[in-house]
């Protein structure tokens, strides 16, 4: 087994090798190998993470953890370690990712960066890692200055006990039209640095501003990775979609909020209650809807049990394309979905084209 230490200097060899290959790739027309696959599983499907020649799981695991008390656990808290049961969960959890093939988790704050940093303690180089401390990002006004955002990822990396990231993931404001230029410039140049240190390999925006997030990739080609919310209900724009510069740019996509914040349920896929079976037909569903569109690299639902894991690997194993019943069927599904959804995710009804 790898150590992280042989890992980090390693990573930007890799990373150069990679962009080499792809500037490769766009001036001469040549076989490429296959790309090596990170805690590959022949069961699960990999799919290129855009210009970042990663390949990751077609289903990876979201950083949050809402209604582990559902499960049994500790409920919605986000600071780590509080108790043994809510930790074992985690890390529970992420072996069963990494039996399956899940190759990639997303941690958007200090207390998933923590708690997920704690889980891998020891198995590093089986996933990659997303990692945005939001707190001490452009969210906030003091974090929009490259000198700050340095500092702040760099104060996270030592109290979670990282040496580098994968993606450092910045979350921008939702509404990123907000931003102006210059934030998005001192963003760049915060992982300018981080990177040649050897700390970050690839730089990802997170926003639900898709308006925004095309501008940004298409001014910015740092930008290899954006997430952005994209649920069982979206759809492409036929016209001026966001996934235009998405293929235009050849960025990544990671789908967020797939079951709109657990509002597809009735229960919560498998939460063992007596809507379970419906619960989890519709959690794949969603999944295998979701992975028809070929930009969306992954969706990245928060899962909180092993039945979860499961229930999303099987989805990937099952037939692609839905059927008329599968398609009538989910579609009912998610405009029951968009009618529950609790009021502060109303929002995500501004989402059904992307």
């Amino acid at each position: 087994m790898q150590h992280d230490s042989v890992t980090r200097r390693a990573f930007l060899k890799d990373a150069a090798a990679a962009a080499a290959g792809v500037a490769m790739a766009s001036a001469v027309a040549r076989a490429e190998p296959e790309p090596p696959i990170l805690n590959r599983n022949e069961q699960m499907e990999y799919r290129r993470l855009g210009k970042t020649g990663l390949m990751v799981s077609a289903i990876c695991l979201g950083g949050h953890w809402k209604r582990i008390a559902s499960m049994g656990g500790s409920g919605y808290d986000r600071l780590a370690g509080n108790t043994e049961e809510f930790d074992k969960n985690r890390a529970e959890v992420i072996s069963r990712c990494i039996d399956v093939g899940i190759n990639y988790v997303d941690a958007c704050s200090s207390g998933e960066i923590l708690t997920y940093a704690k889980a891998l303690k020891g198995r590093r180089e089986k996933m990659y890692m997303g990692f945005s401390w939001y707190e001490r990002e452009p969210r906030f006004p003091e974090y929009r200055k490259a000198e700050a955002l340095v500092k702040g990822f760099d104060d996270g990396l030592k109290e979670a006990g990282l040496e580098y990231v994968d993606v450092w993931r910045m979350s921008a404001l939702m509404t990123g039209s907000e931003h102006t230029d210059g934030d998005v410039d001192e963003m760049v140049a915060a992982f300018g640095k981080v990177h040649e240190q050897g700390k970050a390999r690839f730089m990802g925006i997170s926003s639900h501003d898709r308006e925004w997030l095309g501008k940004v990739i298409a001014r910015c080609p740092q930008v290899s990775v954006i997430l952005t919310p994209y649920t069982a209900s979206s759809k492409v724009k036929p016209v001026d979609s966001l996934f235009d510069a998405v293929k235009a740019h050849d960025v990544g996509v990671f789908g967020i909020k797939p079951f709109s914040s657990g509002s597809l349920f009735k229960d919560g896929a498998g939460a063992g209650g007596s809507h379970t079976d419906r619960d989890d037909e519709l959690a794949r569903l969603a999944l295998r809807y979701i992975l028809c569109n070929d930009a969306v690299t992954a969706p990245i639902p928060g899962m909180i049990s092993l039945h979860q894991v499961d229930n999303a690997a099987r989805a990937v194993r099952e037939r692609r394309e839905l059927d008329v019943k599968e398609a009538a069927r989910l579609d009912q599904a998610a405009r029951e979905m968009m009618a529950a959804l609790p009021p502060d995710y109303h929002w995500l009804r501004d989402h059904e084209w992307v």
